[in-house]
């Protein structure tokens, strides 16, 4: 069985991961979006009385790994996998529990953005809030804290491939990169939608 990609973006809120992901997904054939912000959604929306208020968000931890599971047993999709994934940590699960090298080719994309210009962004968003639990109630305070801890930057040896975007303009080039890749995985040249 050949390989599935597995890509996973890091940064900070309203640094692009989300708008990267829907164009990454409409080039690169075969593959999914993982989001969990859209789990949190669905729990606030729906079971909000079962949400933590506090500690590990193990129900939408719970959701997203059934997601995982059924999608790597039951499709052979590429993962897009949308959250900020800023801990080292975090990273390693996904790494080598989730993803393993053994049948993923892992492919980190870091938005590594001023954070004047994502206050700025912040201040134009019209995102819902509804993904919020416990102490946040706006993404201005969700960036403060980002801003307050401690840099847990990728680098390249945590996965196979390790992209970096510190502008807009660069969103294009890391997006043809990965079609690349997948390309060379299948020994052929085709771009999605062609034959």
């Amino acid at each position: 069985m050949s390989k599935r990609l597995a890509i996973i973006t890091v940064g900070k809120t309203h640094s692009g991961k989300s708008t990267f992901a829907k164009k990454l997904e409409d080039q690169l054939e075969h593959s999914f979006i993982l989001d969990q912000d859209h789990h949190a959604e669905f729990i606030n929306t729906y079971y909000k009385i079962l949400q933590p208020t506090n500690g590990p968000n193990t129900l939408k931890h719970a959701i997203s790994k059934l997601i995982v599971d059924y999608a790597q047993n039951y499709t052979s999709l590429d993962f897009i996998v949308c959250n900020a994934n800023r801990t080292k940590d975090g990273r390693a699960y996904l790494l080598n529990e989730l993803f393993h090298k053994n049948k993923y080719v892992r492919i980190l994309v870091h938005f590594d953005l001023d954070d004047q210009i994502l206050e700025q962004r912040i201040a134009r968003s019209h995102r819902k809030t509804t993904i919020f639990r416990g102490p946040f109630t706006s993404f201005e305070e969700v960036l403060k804290k980002q801003q307050a801890e401690s840099a847990d930057y990728p680098v390249r040896e945590e996965a196979d491939y390790l992209f970096v975007i510190k502008t807009d303009q660069e969103v294009s080039d890391v997006i043809n990169n990965i079609v690349q890749i997948k390309s060379d995985m299948r020994g052929d040249s085709h771009e999605k939608g062609q034959v």
